[in-house]
């Protein structure tokens, strides 16, 4: 019989072979030493609680050992990272409501404090709607794909780190694997358009295709440009190759303006929303979806606009360093800082720009993004050669 201790061993074993990956509970992990902390109050209490009506018993001595301790903490772990990027989208999303209301002369959303409850208002709704299935789609497949592009998009994010002290997992291969499940979505998409046999829906599926394949190339290229520079994929030691030269928007100024635009497409976000275009698809692939799964594909959508914003902030504004600085007292919070500026950039060309037609998408990641992804590409190979970096 499995106890939780030789479970704990177990995955240790692995994890000595898994030479490339570091788990929270190997090395520091402020979320996890936090978890963990919780855990010895919280157990400690409910078994001193347990014992004292049932004295003798053999849970109470199991809440307190090494495995109930590491599998709690581990639970506490998970909710608590999800807690803050759940947050952090919630602040994502005030922002964009706010700000965009500033810049077509209104007040915007004014529930709560500044605004900020209109999003827990809205999310409320959303849930107590009738969760109504149509009568014609593939229930199987539209149920399953709606919860893997939810699934996704709020696992990618969980996964951004917010400085070395507060992540997930940290893999020599960070930066690729984040651009892995990031791209998964459209997949999904395209899936679940097919799923709900209507026409829009399909239509705006194969939008979201057309978007993952005219813009993931340029990004690759991009990713690989700045591992290249920093000499790993790893997001720590891009992170703090930047601090030791300059922030990488520097000398790829052309990278970083090619891939914020391309991670704005890649998120569907304005002006680059074509598989969703309510003008002229309903609500595109979304379409059949209502009630608290059009919610959470909402939600989801703010979850990669996240995951995008975060991604320029590793690879070209220094992560959570600051210049001369280094971490400083707080680096999550000048992560975080960073990351919404970043996003109000988003805003910014959401408010200036019209919405582009599907052949101009095909054209600007084609023609122009990958030609200007390729010349950042040379002027850092002739940077590295002639030994600027």
């Amino acid at each position: 019989m499995y106890t939780y201790d030789s479970i704990l061993n177990f995955i240790n074993f692995h994890t000595d072979i898994m030479s490339n990956a570091y788990y929270p509970f190997e090395t520091f992990n402020l979320p996890y030493a936090v978890s963990y902390g919780l855990w010895e109050i919280i157990g400690g209490a409910i078994a001193w609680l347990i014992n004292l009506i049932f004295p003798g018993n053999c849970v109470s001595e199991w809440l307190v050992s090494d495995g109930a301790s590491t599998l709690f903490a581990l639970i506490i772990f998970m909710l608590i990272i999800f807690i803050v990027v759940f947050v952090c989208t919630l602040i994502s999303l005030w922002m964009e409501r706010k700000f965009l209301g500033r810049m077509m002369d209104r007040r915007g959303t004014m529930v709560g404090m500044k605004g900020f409850l209109q999003c827990v208002a809205d999310g409320l709704k959303t849930f107590m709607k009738e969760n109504t299935i149509p009568g014609k789609v593939d229930r199987m497949t539209y149920m399953w794909t709606v919860s893997l592009v939810i699934g996704v998009s709020v696992l990618v994010a969980c996964m951004v780190p917010l400085s070395a002290r507060w992540y997930v997992v940290d893999y020599d291969t960070g930066l690729l694997i984040i651009m892995a499940f990031f791209a998964l979505a459209p997949f999904f998409i395209l899936v679940s358009g097919w799923a709900q046999n209507n026409k829009y829906s399909l239509i705006g599926g194969m939008r979201a295709a057309e978007l993952m394949i005219s813009y993931e190339v340029p990004m690759l290229i991009m990713i690989a440009t700045t591992a290249l520079l920093a000499g790993s994929f790893n997001i720590g030691d891009i992170v703090y190759a930047q601090n030791d030269t300059v922030w990488y928007f520097i000398p790829q100024i052309i990278g970083f303006i090619t891939f914020f635009f391309c991670a704005t497409a890649e998120s569907e976000r304005l002006p680059f929303d074509i598989a969703e275009a309510e003008a002229e698809l309903v609500e595109g692939w979304q379409t059949e979806y209502a009630g608290m799964k059009w919610g959470l594909i909402m939600l989801a959508d703010y979850f990669r606009g996240y995951v995008a914003c975060a991604m320029v902030t590793i690879m070209y504004l220094g992560g959570w360093t600051l210049p001369f600085i280094g971490d400083g007292p707080i680096p999550e919070i000048v992560f975080l800082l960073k990351t919404w500026f970043v996003f109000f950039l988003m805003i910014l060309v959401r408010a200036a720009l019209a919405r582009v037609r599907p052949d101009q998408i095909l054209n600007i990641g084609w023609k122009v993004f990958m030609p200007l992804s390729v010349i950042n590409l040379a002027v850092v190979l002739l940077l590295k050669v002639g030994g600027v970096f």
